[in-house]
């Protein structure tokens, strides 16, 4: 990790206007800068820079933060990531915990793959076997695809070169068993597995010795998580945010071959469904996602649940199965191009696949199965956001054969925004920009102001007191429509506010039924009490 010192280094070296410049094009508006957003489409800039804030705001889209976030969002790249971009273009040196921990870590890791990139050049079983799949050697060099031998060779290697075998275990390279180390894989081509920021952590290995494990990957350790990571990602990432498109397949030789063929956007899981766990990684950048799966019942059921879980995480993209025996890398080598690239063209959306595999498990020619895919696909729309289930459940009932009005759609789906803006109020904003602008401010604000009393910007308020550096907040902060009070027209505002709350209060007062006469009484007194002393001048803590 880096350090926290380091980190603070590294901020005091960054101007947010000099960071953001280097990707584009600023000019000057009043004490900001502006530009068009470079995260969704304008032709009117509405992307802000503040030089005394050292943030930007979008007020279109509301992407906003520090100089970190903008490198972040636009190279699309991790928090530590980030940070070593920056400390490069700055000339900081950034300072790691347990740097030498971390160095042996990946070496280990490097040197082998060295080793077994070596042994493949040499291995005509495993380089006939490779070339027969149609992978080229320019392939084979990019995707440094190797040979492990023998176990004592592995062993020998680790041993000969000085490198830490109790390193090589935890990084799943080698294990103990009855008759000492031996190595985990033994007669196989492997496909180094690398982690989003271009570290080895793995290996993935196909056996040539007729194995009953075709294929096997490391065991899960500090540095390899199988359901968090994505075969050839490391390659595949800056292609995916240019082409916004990833095609997600289920073998290293599918990632291959697409690449080779062209469509470098490939990638594949380890091994394993797509999980949750991988939902971070797909979302980096917001890229169409395809899934690329076998028609056997295994591609078809884990099509099904990756189909769900993106649909339901509002993922664009959808669907491509292949059939007859065929696969991606199957396709590129018979020279299929043409045919590849329509059919990722046009994938079949995540939403009506769903709903096509749940029907096809049951005959809907019989009432009582019918009814049961009903239900089944019915609980599945309800998972959806709400125009998703309006739109869909027309195709339901089409492919049911059963009347529109049978599919009930769920109406309770609530998705809740950090700032709603539907309506503005701009004296409710002003005073909260004026505490925003003056911290301090917030212990008075907090004795005489309750959320209660914004009428149309209770969001902001919480933020305000919860979570002040909130990027939500950053449109208020920018916004050169809105008034910074002094402190005298602060009071004054604030006497406004209070006043027309406790206005109101009064009148729900008297007509509160559940009170009864002496506790009404008491509340009637202490609202009273507060509008005449506000009537004066006086602002009044919160009693009520």
């Amino acid at each position: 990790m880096i350090t926290k010192e380091s980190i603070e280094n590294l901020k005091n070296h960054l101007d947010v206007v000099d960071v953001v410049s280097q990707f584009l094009e600023l000019k000057k508006s009043g004490a900001n800068f502006k530009a068009c957003c470079p995260f969704h489409g304008e032709d009117t800039p509405s992307f802000v820079v503040s030089p005394q804030k050292q943030i930007y705001h979008c007020f279109g889209c509301g992407a906003g933060g520090d100089s970190i976030k903008f490198v972040m969002e636009y190279e699309k790249l991790s928090y530590p990531e980030a940070l070593e971009k920056l400390a490069s273009m700055y000339n900081v040196t950034l300072t790691y915990d347990n740097t030498n921990q971390q160095r042996q870590d990946t070496r280990v890791l490097e040197e082998a793959n060295k080793f077994y990139q070596k042994l493949f050049v040499s291995n005509t079983t495993a380089k006939d076997y490779i070339k027969s799949r149609g992978i080229s050697e320019f392939s084979i060099e990019k995707f440094e695809i190797g040979y492990a031998p023998y176990s004592n060779d592995t062993i020998n290697f680790l041993k000969n070169n000085h490198l830490n075998l109790a390193e090589a275990k935890d990084l799943g390279l080698i294990d103990t068993g009855h008759n000492g180390l031996y190595a985990r894989f033994i007669e196989r081509i492997t496909f180094p597995i690398y982690s989003i920021s271009g570290k080895i952590v793995g290996f993935g290995g196909r056996t040539i010795s007729g194995h009953n494990a075709k294929y096997i990957n490391s065991p899960q350790t500090k540095l390899f998580n199988k359901s968090k990571l994505l075969y050839g990602y490391n390659l595949a990432k800056e292609n995916i945010y240019k082409k916004n498109r990833m095609i997600v397949t289920e073998g290293y030789l599918d990632v291959i071959m697409l690449h080779q063929a062209g469509f470098n956007t490939a990638v594949a899981t380890l091994g394993t469904a797509l999980t949750k766990d991988h939902l971070p990684l797909l979302r980096r950048g917001e890229p169409q996602v395809i899934l690329a799966y076998d028609g056997d019942k295994a591609g078809l059921n884990a099509a099904y649940k990756a189909s769900v879980m993106l649909s339901q995480g509002d993922f664009e993209g959808g669907v491509v199965i292949f059939g007859e025996g065929k696969d991606p890398a199957d396709m590129v080598n018979e020279g299929k191009i043409e045919e590849l690239n329509k059919i990722f063209s046009n994938p079949q959306n995540f939403i009506s696949y769903t709903i096509d595999y749940i029907i096809s498990k049951y005959d809907i020619n019989i009432p009582s199965q019918k009814q049961k895919a009903l239900v089944e696909t019915n609980d599945y729309l309800k998972t959806l956001n709400e125009l998703y289930q309006d739109e869909y459940k027309r195709y339901l009932a089409q492919k049911l054969n059963v009347r529109e009005n049978l599919i009930k759609v769920s109406s309770d789906v609530v998705r809740r925004t950090d700032v709603n803006l539907s309506k503005i109020d701009i004296a409710e904003l002003c005073i909260i920009r004026s505490i925003l602008e003056n911290p301090k401010r917030l212990d008075m604000v907090l004795d005489i102001v309750d959320i209660s009393m914004f009428e149309y910007h209770k969001n902001e308020f919480e933020l305000l007191i919860n979570d002040p550096q909130n990027i939500s907040l950053n449109g208020i902060l920018l916004n050169d429509k809105l008034e910074v009070y002094d402190d005298q027209r602060l009071k004054e505002e604030l006497i406004v506010l209070l006043y027309t709350f406790y206005t109101k209060k009064l009148t729900s007062l008297k007509y509160d039924q559940t009170l009864n006469l002496r506790e009404k009484g008491f509340k009637l007194r202490k609202v009273q009490d507060n509008l005449r002393q506000l009537k004066q001048g006086k602002l009044v803590s919160y009693n009520l």
